[in-house]
């Protein structure tokens, strides 16, 4: 937190990559590595979508913990002996310790860990999803959709920037702001950044191309959250994503896509953020709203064109281990 009350969120501490070439000592090797998520967590909900959206489910296994931290941060109390039965810890930053002995400074997900050591490779939320799309292709399903292209990069690297400044980590700067300057700050770059997205949006089903990419990952994370938890925890109220007919159009055109809304569990994100942010929401009581059962309604965002997948296909419905309970 800044001296004018502002949330500064900290880098990513270890920025190591999978790579194909193996180049900072970690190759591209199936079965070698654990994916630790939350699913209360936008930026590891990123990789949930990137996973399943590329099939990767078989050549990255995963790790969910539980939506409540205690003093020593992320758990695995949702795996029987409360111990992930693959790295066999009980705390995530046991992981963060067996990298960098010590007490681990901050430990966050997403997470990539090695299995044969148990040792963190990466926390660099910004990078992990790209990696997935552009390091993993030889391990990709047949059909996996290219949300990465080449050709189309830095226009989707422009867009994602804003939408991360000003949307992503902007709903962050809203809620945790300790003065009231800050707060309106960041409420203004928030629902200025929506307003042109919202418009950009009203004349093409998706924010860059026709197809999904990248970007569209990252906002619909946002988006996904954004009446659960952020219009009311994190004072973000000037409209609801309910209030705001192409977002909301928008919105649960991704989540009724394959790879998005079988990943969300609106139960694990709404316990986190009350509960977990006791310094905002003391009385620790999760509200029963908002009612979710919009997110299955026609949205005719097919009617603007666009091929979800391209030239690709689909992925096949999640694994029996991994299916979140329907809305």
């Amino acid at each position: 937190m800044s001296d004018n009350g502002r949330f500064e969120r900290a880098p990513s501490r270890f920025t190591d990559r999978i790579t194909e070439d193996g180049r900072d000592g970690w190759p591209v090797e199936a079965g070698r590595y654990r994916l630790v998520v939350s699913r209360a967590c936008p930026w590891a909900s990123r990789s949930l979508v990137v996973r399943r959206l590329l099939g990767l489910e078989d050549a990255l296994s995963l790790a969910v913990a539980d939506p409540v931290q205690d003093e020593r941060s992320w758990r695995f109390t949702l795996d029987p002996d409360d111990r992930d039965p693959v790295l066999g810890i009980r705390f995530l930053s046991e992981a963060y310790e067996a990298r960098e002995p010590g007490p681990p400074g901050g430990v966050s997900v997403p997470a990539v860990v090695d299995v044969p050591t148990g040792r963190l490779v990466t926390n660099d939320y910004q990078r992990i999803t790209l990696d997935l799309e552009t390091e993993w292709t030889r391990l990709h399903r047949p059909g996996a959709p290219d949300l990465y292209p080449e050709r189309l990069r830095e226009e989707i690297d422009e867009r994602m920037d804003g939408i991360y400044r000003d949307v992503n980590n902007g709903v962050y700067e809203a809620g945790f702001a300790t003065s009231q300057e800050a707060y309106e700050e960041a409420y203004g770059r928030l629902f200025a950044r929506l307003d042109q997205v919202s418009e950009h949006l009203a004349a093409q089903r998706y924010l860059v191309g026709d197809t999904i990419t990248e970007a569209d990952v990252r906002l619909f994370t946002t988006l996904v959250r954004f009446d659960a938890v952020y219009h009311g925890h994190f004072k973000c109220n000037r409209n609801k994503l309910t209030e705001d007919r192409v977002l909301w159009a928008y919105a649960r055109d991704l989540f009724q896509t394959p790879g998005f809304g079988d990943t969300v569990d609106f139960d694990h994100i709404k316990r986190h953020y009350y509960v977990v942010h006791h310094h905002i929401n003391p009385t620790r009581i999760v509200p029963r709203g908002p009612d979710l059962r919009g997110w299955r309604a026609p949205h005719h965002r097919e009617e603007l064109g666009g091929r979800p997948f391209g030239d690709g296909t689909p992925p096949s419905p999640p694994r029996q281990d991994e299916v979140v309970v329907p809305l």
